[in-house]
């Protein structure tokens, strides 16, 4: 509770905690929070508002899992996962979804494509920094960047934010210091979580 209302005023946060005790719903609430409000005032359109960017793909689609069973009853708050794994088109992305999750159809509010986000980009963007960096210099992708699509993003979230050291931590430094200028959009709030830095 108190990372959640230290997040309602602005403030840039690294929440450092044991594994289980709330890391994810430190930034989850403040993100959702705002959506929900964006929704009810009926000004929610697509673009992205909240960067989730995880060390690696298996982490990222442990965070869709969760989305999806806390989004299920907000149709318009969409949210998707960019990475190496996700495939272009929808067709071949139902067929792997399906595969993989007992046949289930995905949420309405669920983007499992390429195509599909880049044709309405998501309020919850999901992926990891190194596809970070492709979908900042290849011109196919550059519709979540596009002025239109950004004017209401408020948050760069890093999970395990411990892995952000040495040559790795000033790549990924660099990386959103470039991002935050391609969106000029003025102040970004970051949110760092960890099980393992100090506290």
């Amino acid at each position: 509770m108190e990372a959640y209302k230290k997040a309602q005023t602005g403030s840039n946060l690294v929440v450092s905690t044991g594994t289980g005790s709330g890391k994810t719903e430190s930034f989850l609430l403040p993100v959702m929070s705002d959506l929900v409000k964006e929704a009810e005032a009926g000004t929610l359109n697509p673009g992205v508002r909240a960067l989730l960017i995880y060390p690696m793909n298996a982490l990222a689609n442990d965070q869709v899992e969760r989305l999806r069973t806390l989004l299920k009853d907000y149709p318009e708050i969409t949210f998707g996962c960019y990475t190496g794994q996700t495939l272009e088109e929808y067709k071949d992305a139902l067929v792997s979804y399906q595969a993989l999750n007992g046949g289930k159809t995905p949420i309405k509010n669920e983007l499992i494509c390429r195509q599909q986000m880049k044709k309405t980009p998501p309020n919850i963007l999901i992926t990891n920094y190194a596809m970070l960096e492709y979908l900042m210099v290849r011109p196919d992708d550059s519709v979540f960047f596009e002025p239109k699509n950004v004017k209401h993003w408020k948050y760069i979230v890093l999970d395990e934010a411990h892995v952000y050291k040495g040559s790795t931590g000033i790549e990924v430094s660099m990386l959103l210091r470039r991002l935050e200028t391609k969106l000029q959009v003025g102040k970004i709030q970051y949110i760092l979580t960890s099980a393992t830095l100090g506290r």
